[in-house]
């Protein structure tokens, strides 16, 4: 399957280079045994987290052979066609729950607290067997990389905040890296994800060595490519991970280094990096499975990018808090006549702030602060003058209108939390950036009806299906406010009632200065259901890179 984001759908085969947990305790306590006593001591709470996002998708997502489900004094019920019954605490299958170390679900009464081999005992009815044993290699893995992550975070360093002195930053690079520093913040991942800290292919080692939660800076390298070898904009060089280098370039030797190497800090998607002397930002090439995907660039998104980003960038010149982070060229070796997706490129625009500004995911303000350890969004609160709710309406303000005019004008941004920078001052969300045009969805026909004709489009990326538009932006949009909510509600107190009053107001203020021919949105909006992605019953199909929905009581319904 070709898609406009460069993700393949062929999962990676999991090999020795794939550890479980089992074999990443073996190998830290060989090379790294400081680090391995923290590991171990991480492994239950680990387990718990994967295992609750798991669980969530046994909620709601229409998985193979789930018959019924019903909640009763606080535990949860699925039933099997095969008339099988799986038992656990209802609240830790619910988006965004913080589960106890220790979750523990039933299969007809046995016990289970890992969810690779909960997913072999419960051996769903219906799904595929081949699917579901990968399935359950990611799932270890991703508890492996989890536990990983969390023995590697530093211990709260005391002293003063972490947002406000980094926004002291005196240059355009020291930005730059508070935004790298921010993003690798992310210790946990997809918060909904199973495998949310999958990483298919690489051995404990290299993700020590190359994820972002590990904070370790990578040398990107510049390799020549020869006459009649290249697709794309500028001169032919290709901008190489290191990973990719140690794996998959041997097989092409007439790729020369070009004698330039460029250290970079990870971002959140681990192949996107971003020198340490600023400047753009560069997403390479990694066979390497996270989450849901192998992480190549496509054919697709080569010839999409830098065409989408003029399409963004104009239609959201007039939306002051908005600002499309342009894809400024991309290329890719040709191989066999084709351009390979292993060997390709994209050059990314950096943010641009100013002084006393910084920028950060959506998602990172779930995550610990460095400081404390408490989600970066009580800092951020704090900072803006303590009133959450407040703070949360600014949020809602900066994203809301501008993402709900897109999609009316024609284009569904997928504005999750990794996809969504907000910029803060003082505390304050004053603006959003968005980046990473491959997860968008865009109608020619609503584009027509602005006067604007879109340019040729790879891939998935053209639909005038209105329930794929609204469906791609309003599940991310659901995520990546709902997590918002949930960490303010859980820090603060704060109901969540409350918290989402706000942003309905947001979107009734974009909706009032919207025609009328978008009333079909705003209806989705505040439907009884709100779509969001069901990315387990996706790992279980036959095309795992094909979406597959599922829905959630929506939030905003009845507050049009």
């Amino acid at each position: 399957m070709q898609t406009g984001d460069g993700l393949t759908a062929t999962a990676a085969r999991p090999t020795d280079q794939t550890p479980d947990p089992e074999a990443t305790l073996t190998a830290l306590v060989r090379d790294r045994p400081g680090l391995a006593e923290r590991y171990a001591a991480e492994l239950l709470g680990a387990r718990a987290a994967v295992l609750a996002r798991l669980w969530g998708a046994l909620a709601r997502e229409p998985l193979p052979g789930v018959r019924r489900r019903a909640v009763h004094d606080g535990q949860l019920t699925v039933t099997l066609v095969d008339g099988r019954r799986v038992l656990g605490p209802a609240a830790p299958s619910a988006p965004f729950a913080v589960p106890p170390p220790g979750l523990a679900l039933h299969v007809d009464g046995v016990r289970h607290e890992d969810p690779a081999r909960f997913l072999v005992a419960v051996r769903l009815p219906g799904a595929d067997p081949v699917a579901a044993d990968r399935l359950a290699v990611e799932l270890a893995n991703s508890v492996a990389n989890l536990a990983l992550a969390r023995a590697a975070t530093p211990a709260p360093t005391g002293g003063p905040a972490t947002l406000p002195r980094l926004a002291r930053a005196p240059s355009d690079a020291g930005r730059g890296a508070a935004l790298a520093r921010l993003e690798q913040c992310v210790v946990d991942g997809h918060p909904l994800h199973p495998c949310c800290r999958t990483r298919v292919g690489m051995s404990v080692a290299e993700v020590l060595d190359y994820a972002p939660e590990h904070r370790r800076p990578v040398d990107v390298a510049l390799f020549r490519v020869p006459a009649g070898r290249w697709l794309g904009d500028g001169p032919p060089l290709l901008a190489v991970h290191p990973w990719q280098r140690a794996h998959v370039l041997d097989a092409y030797p007439w790729l020369r280094p070009a004698g330039v190497v460029l250290p970079a800090r990870p971002l959140m998607s681990l192949r996107t990096l971003a020198p340490l002397t600023g400047g753009a930002h560069v997403k390479t090439a990694v066979n390497v499975q996270m989450t849901s995907a192998v992480r190549t660039v496509s054919p697709a998104a080569v010839r999409n990018g830098p065409a989408v980003s003029a399409l963004l960038a104009r239609l959201a010149r007039d939306l002051p808090g908005l600002a499309v982070l342009r894809e400024m060229g991309a290329g890719a070796v040709v191989v066999d006549g084709e351009p390979s997706r292993s060997l390709a490129h994209l050059w990314r625009e950096a943010p641009r702030l100013v002084p006393g500004e910084v920028a950060l995911p959506l998602a990172a303000l779930a995550a610990p602060s460095p400081t404390d350890g408490r989600p970066l969004a009580v800092e951020a609160v704090r900072w803006a003058g303590g009133n959450p709710v407040a703070f949360f309406a600014a949020i809602a303000r900066a994203a809301l209108p501008p993402a709900l005019t897109m999609l009316h004008r024609g284009v569904a941004l997928e504005a999750h939390g990794q996809n969504t920078l907000l910029v803060l001052r003082a505390g304050r969300p004053t603006r959003v950036l968005y980046r990473d045009l491959g997860g968008v969805r865009i109608s020619r026909t609503r584009l027509r009806a602005h006067g604007v004709d879109a340019p040729p489009l790879r891939g998935d990326l053209p639909t005038d299906d209105p329930r794929e538009l609204r469906a791609k932006l309003l599940a991310a949009v659901g995520v990546g406010l709902g997590e918002q909510v949930a960490v303010l509600a859980r820090e603060f107190g704060v109901p969540t009632e409350t918290l989402w009053a706000q942003a309905a107001a947001a979107a009734r203020k974009a909706y009032a200065d919207l025609p009328a021919t978008a009333a079909g949105d705003a209806r989705a909006l505040f439907d009884d259901q709100l779509p969001i992605k069901a990315t387990t019953a996706m790992r279980l199909a036959a095309d795992p890179l094909h979406d597959v929905w599922a829905a959630l009581p929506n939030p905003l319904a009845g507050l049009r």
